[in-house]
């Protein structure tokens, strides 16, 4: 993984550019989260990955290497309930900007994760499978990640009969086992059960 791409962007005159990703698209309960991040240039963290391809330990390891040595980043959520509002892709765009939004120095242009442009008000690329290749969207991805499940293992405190902390929110047997025994709570995202709820 290299820089190419953020280099490409700074050869093109931009000052601040930030690398994005989102976690979460898939669960059935929770919010979709999405990070942005700005890296000094020609940075170098050892054992940056995809977010996926590394253990929850090694995520946490390099989410405080990654704010700490950040020019900038952003955290944004959309909510279970804006999820049922407006569907999981828009919701996964409104994350996205509200992440850029949250960056403390104003980005001039985005490195996407992904095929699919989100509306933003900053020149933006997208790259599929981003992060596995650029760095920037490689840290997005690990902050996001890593945000995401911190707020899952709270919201296990709060409702341990859902036992949020062993599957996140996703679609497990575990999950749709403790669906049936509990019900639908407020952090369940209504249009991912439909099975369940009937609703067309």
């Amino acid at each position: 993984m290299d820089c190419s791409y953020e280099n490409a962007a700074a050869a093109k005159g931009c000052k601040a550019i930030c690398g994005v990703d989102e976690a979460g698209r898939g669960p059935l309960a929770g919010p979709v989260y999405a990070a942005a991040v700005i890296l000094p240039p020609d940075a170098e963290i050892p054992g940056l990955n995809d977010s996926k391809k590394l253990s929850e330990k090694k995520r946490e390891e390099l989410f405080d290497v990654i704010t700490s040595c950040a020019v900038a980043y952003g955290i944004g959520t959309a909510s279970a309930k804006e999820i049922d509002e407006i569907n999981i892709l828009q919701a996964t765009y409104l994350a996205m900007k509200r992440a850029i939004d949250a960056l403390q120095v104003k980005a001039d242009f985005a490195l996407i994760d992904g095929n699919r442009m989100p509306p933003l008000d900053i020149a933006a690329q997208t790259i599929i499978k981003g992060d596995a290749k650029c760095p920037s969207i490689a840290a997005a991805s690990i902050l996001a990640k890593v945000s995401r499940d911190r707020y899952m293992y709270n919201l296990d405190k709060e409702m341990p009969q859902y036992q949020f902390a062993k599957h996140k929110g996703y679609g497990t047997a575990l999950h749709y086992e403790c669906i049936e025994k509990y019900g639908i709570s407020e952090h369940h995202r209504l249009s991912f059960l439909k099975k369940i709820t009937g609703e067309k």
